[in-house]
């Protein structure tokens, strides 16, 4: 990973924290827009298992702000000292803004999910089907119910997706009997498909149909299985960019107070996405 600038005593910190995080295109996005505005600061990828000393080192070590992801993003509220209304009512934490020692939680991943799907589909009274029960299917459930979509969850483990239905009051199927040409859009929120599950997916592609929207919120590898398999069944697809792009961007905003290059760090990721191929 290559720090955009030098650091010195008076750099300010930010991070991910997640497990895994080997394949994370966050530091690079974020540090070059560091850069573009002259900013003094850096991001780093830190793998994390003991969440809760992770969080008492951002403190420790006064980290600006953090972004959050898999596995850690409904955990993470129990170590915070105030949670953003929509955050809390997603049940779920994606960015950590640390204002001189107190540490607050938001949820970027909302507007980032819907601005995404806003870009192919208007999903105001669409019948959506999510797979996924974790923090990313909170946020884009929370997204797409409040934009107007009808939504049912549909996971592995019925006990998590029946309980995060009923948090988002949507629908739950087990993920054994959703059939997903019943429905407009579907949206992928699990990990499968993305490092070392690249070459599965997480519903078989001959369940798709022409007429779907069919969006994953992986972006590493930026096609996946399922959207590969997608793509040959016809359907308008929506890779996991344009959500990462767009949640980063608030993410830059709240910390900064200035506003995001967002074509510039779409950019960015893209560079380093061509290295994969």
């Amino acid at each position: 990973m290559m720090i955009e600038s030098a650091a010195d005593t008076k750099t300010a910190l930010y991070c991910v924290l997640g497990d895994p995080v080997a394949h994370s295109l966050s530091p690079v996005m974020h540090n070059r827009a560091f850069a573009h505005h002259s900013l003094n600061a850096v991001y780093l990828a830190f793998r994390v298992t003991e969440l809760e000393a992770a969080i008492g080192g951002l403190r420790a070590l006064d980290i600006r702000g953090a972004s959050i992801t898999l596995p850690h993003k409904s955990r993470v509220m129990a170590y915070l000292d105030d949670i953003d209304p929509v955050a809390a009512e997603i049940g779920a934490v994606n960015t950590i803004i640390n204002e001189k020692g107190r540490l607050i939680g938001k949820n970027s991943d909302v507007s980032g999910a819907v601005e995404a799907l806003r870009a192919k589909t208007d999903p105001a009274a669409k019948k959506v089907l999510i797979l996924g029960a974790g923090g990313a299917a909170r946020a884009v459930g929370y997204g797409v119910r409040s934009a107007g979509s009808r939504v049912t969850i549909a996971n592995r483990s019925p006990e998590a997706g029946a309980a995060l239905a009923a948090d988002l009051e949507v629908d739950f199927l087990p993920l054994a009997d959703a059939i997903p040409d019943h429905f407009d859009i579907l949206i992928n929120t699990t990990p499968v498909g993305m490092h070392p599950t690249h070459a599965v997916s997480p519903i078989p592609g001959d369940r798709l149909s022409t007429d779907m929207v069919v969006m994953d919120i992986i972006y590493n590898p930026l096609e996946t299985r399922l959207l590969k398999a997608a793509r040959r069944a016809g359907c308008r697809t929506i890779d996991g960019l344009a959500m990462f792009v767009n949640q980063g961007a608030r993410q830059f905003e709240w910390w900064t107070g200035r506003e995001a290059p967002v074509n510039l760090m779409r950019q960015v990721v893209m560079e380093k996405l061509r290295e994969f191929i």
